[in-house]
């Protein structure tokens, strides 16, 4: 016996993911329903090997069904998830609406799955930022074994995080640079993305960090541990897919780069790729479709007591949105619901 689910925003770039990684994982459906706005009624998205068209998420009635993935803005989830969630589908939301609500639930399984049995009181449970979920899968292990103090993060965040329109202005700019009768502005993005990076994601706050740095400071301290301290910079830079950030970690007690690596080889979802020679690390271009999130060039920090560094690298349309989402819905099934 398996599960009727939803996939709400099955028409955008992480709801076929969502429904890619659904149909891989051979996730128990019973019944599957795609859905979106009114503009794409009837639009055929892939389900393995079937077709699904979309049906409108206006006058859809949510009764009846086990699990809805939202993968659509802030805005329409705030229309739409409390009625799913009023008639008994359990929301597992990609938008930041719910992220910091202390009634809901903020999960990264491999890190935080205890946190599952706390979806009831709203019937919904937030998935995090695509930044912070590849981070806190390395931090996590790690902090276990020696208590993480601070952590000093920046991002190297691909456009795809910005979704379809950022994807299209960096192809477009790109192509543009190289037919001088062709100029593409910004449009998505605050300046030109194609062959420069961007130290700006999201708005300013009145700080001088932007809403993206506020996130992971936020969601680590509620996924991993609320005494960490982090600061972040974040970076958009011309890669299409596949996030990287580079982590210097200070931890209460000491840990050696060895023992760091052996913990990180076994820790859940991650796959440590470190070898001090050419080639012996993995970039973005080599994570896209992958499902784990790679380690790299872990050292030790000698400028201060108890420092390491490494390279956290994943595909962010995947560990950083549908497949976390995914195995929160593997999560539920399994812990919860009990159904398949």
């Amino acid at each position: 016996m398996g599960y009727r689910v939803a996939v709400v925003g099955a028409t955008g770039n992480v709801g076929r993911e969502m429904l890619n990684i659904l149909a891989e994982r051979q996730f128990p459906v019973d019944e599957i329903v795609a859905l979106a706005s009114r503009r794409s009624l009837g639009t055929e998205v892939s389900f393995g090997d079937k077709t699904l068209k979309c049906k409108d998420l206006d006058t859809f009635d949510f009764t009846g069904w086990d699990m809805a993935l939202f993968a659509v803005g802030s805005e329409a989830t705030k229309k739409y998830a409390p009625g799913a969630a009023k008639a008994g589908c359990v929301v597992i939301d990609n938008s930041s609406l719910y992220r910091y609500d202390k009634d809901v639930p903020l999960i990264v399984p491999e890190v935080n799955p205890q946190a599952i049995h706390d979806y009831a009181k709203k019937n919904i449970i937030a998935n995090p930022n695509c930044s912070t979920a590849q981070m806190v899968v390395a931090l996590k292990p790690l902090h276990d074994r020696a208590t993480i103090k601070r952590v000093v993060v920046s991002t190297y965040q691909s456009v795809s995080g910005a979704g379809k329109e950022g994807a299209d202005e960096l192809w477009d700019q790109t192509k543009s640079i190289y037919n001088p009768t062709s100029d593409v502005p910004p449009n998505k993005f605050t300046k030109q993305i194609a062959f420069n990076v961007i130290p700006h994601i999201d708005v300013f706050l009145d700080d001088g960090s932007t809403k993206e740095e506020w996130k992971m400071v936020a969601e680590t301290k509620k996924i991993v541990d609320k005494n960490i301290k982090v600061t972040a910079t974040c970076v958009r830079v011309p890669v299409f897919v596949g996030h990287s950030e580079a982590i210097n970690i200070e931890f209460e007690n000491h840990l050696d780069e060895d023992e760091a690596r052996d913990i990180l080889r076994e820790a859940p979802g991650v796959m440590v790729i470190d070898k001090r020679e050419d080639g012996g690390y993995v970039t973005p271009v080599e994570c896209v479709g992958d499902f784990a999130t790679f380690i790299s060039r872990i050292r030790q920090d000698s400028t201060i007591d108890n420092g390491l560094n490494l390279w956290c690298v994943s595909d962010n349309l995947r560990k950083g949105a549908a497949l976390n989402a995914v195995q929160i819905a593997e999560l539920l099934g399994r812990e919860v619901l009990k159904k398949g």
